[in-house]
């Protein structure tokens, strides 16, 4: 009896042994595993002693680290986006919905700072605020109109703004965009509107710019025919003046005048046609047949 008690409290003790070693190595392997840590590319690593953050961010690659006492708290340096709806209300007092895109970083050096202030949820506590009250103010700057025409000016107020804000947490904005702005329906229905009054203003003025080349033609045109008509006759005139002189000239012009019982008036030449024969040359009466 006192043999099997024995052999029974040998086996129970094998066994807690084995459970013990088992345990110790179980331990001594995570220990082992849980002494080494890779930081990838593009993170930042805080090392936490009892909770207490490392003030010097640990770069990529592997590290060391003490069991149990010490964690690690990774963070992402890479560029990252945050987008955002914000609604506010213009300069003459329009609703105005924006869509509006971050590009941000942290800077590395200050990760653990930011850890130590602000925590992994930075984009909720530090960015998204910003960004809300930036765009926000920035908006109330200018009229809804504007802020269609003069989007770049506004998007330019927005990114200073926007980047010292975040840079005195250590985020670097890189860039912002404004992807949409809304308005109410009633103010998009005053925009079209006012859209086509002026494509119509500007129609009826190429139609009247149209009309008045068209009339500056027609008096170039009236003009060219009056001259043209008075060149004609202007020449008409000094031909019938040459022919006159030429035959005044003409000695048996002379001759044949002195021959003729003359009344003191050369003879005058109509041509026929039309309702009245036209006068078309008239002898110069400057001779005179008597002496």
């Amino acid at each position: 009896m006192a043999k099997d008690f024995t052999e029974h409290e040998a086996t129970v003790g094998s066994i807690v042994k084995i459970i013990f070693l088992a345990f110790v190595g179980i331990v001594f392997l995570i220990g082992i595993f849980g002494s080494f840590y890779i930081v990838g590319a593009g993170e930042r690593a805080i090392v936490l002693t009892w909770g207490r953050p490392d003030m010097v961010a640990k770069e990529s690659g592997p590290h060391f680290k003490i069991p149990f006492a010490q964690t690690v708290v990774k963070m992402d340096v890479q560029t990252q986006k945050y987008e955002a709806d914000a609604t506010a209300a213009s300069s003459d007092l329009q609703t105005v919905s924006t869509k509006i895109a971050v590009n941000y970083h942290l800077v590395p050096e200050n990760v653990p700072l930011l850890y130590q202030n602000i925590g992994v949820g930075y984009r909720d506590k530090i960015i998204q605020p910003a960004v809300q009250e930036i765009v926000k103010a920035s908006t109330a700057k200018f009229t809804a109109e504007e802020l269609i025409t003069k989007r770049e000016l506004v998007k330019e107020q927005i990114d200073i703004a926007l980047k010292a804000r975040l840079l005195s947490s250590g985020i670097v904005m890189e860039t912002t965009s404004i992807t949409n702005f809304d308005f109410s329906a009633q103010f998009n229905a005053a925009i079209e509107q006012k859209v086509t009054a002026e494509q119509d203003a500007l129609t009826q003025k190429n139609k009247l710019a149209q009309v008045e080349y068209e009339a500056q033609q027609a008096i170039a045109m009236a003009n060219g025919t009056a001259t043209s008509t008075v060149l004609n006759a202007e020449a008409e005139a000094k031909k019938v003046q040459l022919i006159n002189n030429q035959l005044s000239q003409s000695p048996q012009y002379v001759e044949y005048i002195k021959a003729q019982k003359w009344d003191g008036h050369y003879p005058q030449f109509y041509m026929v046609g039309g309702s009245s024969p036209n006068l078309l040359m008239q002898l110069p009466t400057a001779y005179n047949t008597t002496g």
